[in-house]
């Protein structure tokens, strides 16, 4: 599996997702500055966590005109898989690969705890390791993580389970006190409709070692390269 990791000014994560495709995952990963405009031959895209640009005018807002967000575009609309996490979820929707969007949380203070998700959807490229219902345990680290959408994308949703992490306490149950920013319906992190494209708010490259508190996040890769293999063992 070859990863392009996207680095815009201000991003802070992008390492931490390279040591873990290249590290913990044993997979190939590779910088791109946000001023290339080609993503070079790859299997996954990742727009990593931090604040792009200064996180001005609103998080993700300048990043989404960074030329490289051209490619990012494209190779989504050819079925590439992307991953969006924390700054990069903001970016996803701004840019409109995701729909909502991502505002001051409620409390109008930075959070930086460990959280508690469910995975509400396993049957996708980025949750097959895992099970549904199964509750992970994730770090966050944001200002502007409370999602929010209108009713009908919210029911939308819902209905097609594009919901695949949802906030819970450690029994599993969505409780307001479980939800760390306010996000409507405790959404933590949703696929778009063809299933290629995640983003997430809880960083799981934070997660992927026992010596950072938690290897819950290590399932979402492996489950990205078994996605991969299996692709390129259906076209030899």
């Amino acid at each position: 599996m070859r990863a392009a990791i996207v680095t815009f000014p201000g991003s802070n994560c992008d390492y931490d997702c390279y040591k873990a495709v290249t590290d913990v995952l044993g997979a190939r990963a590779a910088f791109v500055w946000h001023r290339e405009r080609a993503l070079g031959d790859v299997d996954l895209v990742i727009l990593p966590g931090g604040f792009s640009y200064g996180d001005y005018l609103r998080a993700g807002a300048i990043a989404r005109f960074s030329p490289i967000m051209d490619a990012v575009l494209e190779f989504a609309a050819g079925g590439g898989l992307v991953l969006g996490v924390c700054n990069g979820f903001q970016v996803l929707c701004e840019a409109g690969l995701l729909p909502g969007a991502l505002v001051r949380n409620r409390s109008l203070k930075f959070r930086g705890v460990p959280v508690t998700v469910r995975v509400e959807n396993d049957r996708t490229r980025f949750t097959s390791r895992y099970r549904r219902g199964q509750v992970l345990r994730l770090p966050i680290a944001h200002g502007q993580g409370n999602y929010v959408a209108d009713d009908a994308t919210l029911e939308r949703l819902e209905r097609e389970r594009r919901v695949v992490f949802r906030y819970v306490n450690p029994a599993g149950d969505a409780t307001d006190e479980a939800n760390p920013n306010g996000s409507m319906n405790s959404i933590a992190g949703l696929i778009n409709a063809d299933g290629n494209v995640l983003g997430l708010m809880p960083h799981p490259e934070r997660a992927v070692e026992a010596v950072l508190g938690s290897t819950d996040g290590l399932g979402l890769f492996e489950s990205i390269a078994d996605g991969v293999e299996a692709v390129q063992t259906e076209t030899i």
